[in-house]
């Protein structure tokens, strides 16, 4: 789902910049012995802002090396600029990019260092690691925080109805229909920002793995369908639920992801599929966003397997051209240590927990960290199917809008679906298809 991935990396870039700029070039090694690293980040501030906190703190513990940052801009044209430079020798040392299945365009064996047993990894979460990998070497380390995708939900309304998460989807609906009795919006959508509508399926994916583990080889080669798997459906059917008992929200179909945030802060909304990593930008008008939101799994049908759908994190490589590879090697094991989640942390606001052993949220962490941290220590989180499969249908934003909005039923959604991923995969040649 390719489309629908690049604009959910969008959504989770804060104050976009739009200009490539540069903060140096040079990685000769200088007469005084120190070393210069070249760095290629991307261009959000979020990512500006822990890309110069880690470089930053890195050189105070490392002054013989230096590193020097430029910045690539987001989406395709970033993309562009990260497989042309690689394919002509010209990649800076180490470099920021997507973990999962957009990994495998980079041509890794040809164009990264492979860190496979290398100390580099030694305080990386084993859990991270395949979103990593590609034909069974490790390529790169986690650069931020997880990202959760699930339900966020107004700790207050609960408070006030004396609500319990739920564990099971008739518990999450049941508890949608006292809420509605209260005179609050029980589920706010955001279709007019189409590609809101996808939660429901995408973050339903925890469930899908738990009731299939096999469905993500079998869905990329061409043996396991939507349509065909009733707990792959069961995302359309979510959507196709809350709109037939009428737990949407008013005029959902016309609202926007920042008038559908506001809905959920200020409680006048008490649930919103939606991702973890878009609540820091709140903190600024809504202070209380910290502690008032919280974050649950879409529950599905067994509460002993209840857990949460996670959109990992990007990670910085090394490119193979690099001349600096010892230097290279420290400063991505300084980034996958607590001493780099640490610098992070004190410069941008964790939405989530880190994939790095021994690190840990600060006190005043936000609600939706600690509740993905629960589910972490628990084992019960599954990374999105687009980490896990390089299949991603560009259509599903429409079509869950549909679904979403009482026009097709979910079944047929995931029909329409199977269809249109079935020309994703021919395109991309994969065997099976």
């Amino acid at each position: 789902m390719k489309t629908s991935h690049r604009t959910l990396a969008t959504a989770l870039a804060v104050l976009a910049t739009a200009a490539l700029t540069s903060c140096g070039s040079s990685s000769q090694t200088s007469a005084d012995g120190t070393t210069t690293l070249t760095f290629m980040t991307g261009n959000d501030q979020s990512t500006v802002d822990t890309s110069k906190a880690l470089a930053n703190a890195f050189m105070k513990a490392n002054p013989t090396i230096k590193i020097e940052m430029e910045h690539q801009p987001g989406g395709s044209e970033g993309d562009n600029v990260v497989k042309t430079r690689l394919s002509t020798g010209e990649m800076t040392d180490v470099f920021w990019y997507n973990s999962g299945s957009l990994l495998q365009a980079l041509n890794p064996a040809q164009t990264l260092v492979d860190l496979t047993g290398d100390p580099v990894l030694a305080n990386v979460q084993p859990e991270y690691l395949p979103v990593v990998t590609q034909e069974s070497k490790v390529y790169g380390v986690p650069a931020t925080t997880l990202t959760g995708g699930g339900i966020l939900y107004n700790r207050k309304v609960y408070e006030q109805l004396k609500l319990e998460v739920p564990k099971t989807w008739a518990d999450f609906m049941a508890n949608n229909d006292k809420i509605k009795a209260a005179g609050i919006a029980p589920v706010i959508g955001t279709f007019k920002d189409t590609w809101t509508s996808q939660l429901f399926v995408l973050a339903d994916f925890h469930n899908v793995q738990a009731a299939v583990p096999t469905f993500a080889q079998d869905y990329t080669a061409g043996k396991a369908k939507y349509a065909t798997t009733p707990a792959a459906t069961g995302g359309f059917q979510h959507l196709a639920d809350v709109h037939a008992k009428d737990h949407l929200q008013k005029g959902f179909g016309s609202a926007t992801l920042d008038q559908g945030l506001k809905l959920l802060v200020e409680g006048k909304g008490a649930h919103y599929p939606m991702l973890s990593g878009l609540l820091p930008p709140l903190l600024a008008t809504y202070p209380q966003t910290a502690t008032d939101v919280g974050l649950f799994g879409i529950p599905g049908d067994d509460p002993a397997k209840n857990g949460a759908t996670v959109w990992e994190p990007p990670a910085i490589y090394i490119a193979r051209t690099t001349e600096k590879l010892d230097a290279a090697k420290k400063f991505l094991a300084f980034v996958a240590s607590p001493a780099g989640t640490e610098a992070v942390t004190a410069a941008v606001q964790p939405s989530g927990p880190y994939r790095i052993k021994g690190s840990k949220l600060p006190e005043d962490a936000l609600q939706v960290a600690k509740d993905l941290q629960g589910y972490i220590d628990q084992g019960a989180t599954t990374p999105a199917l687009e980490f896990l499969s390089p299949i991603k249908g560009p259509s599903l934003e429409q079509i869950t809008v549909a679904v979403g909005s009482g026009l097709t039923p979910a079944a047929e959604g995931a029909a329409q679906y199977d269809k249109d991923v079935e020309k994703q995969a021919k395109q991309l040649g994969l065997a099976g298809w």
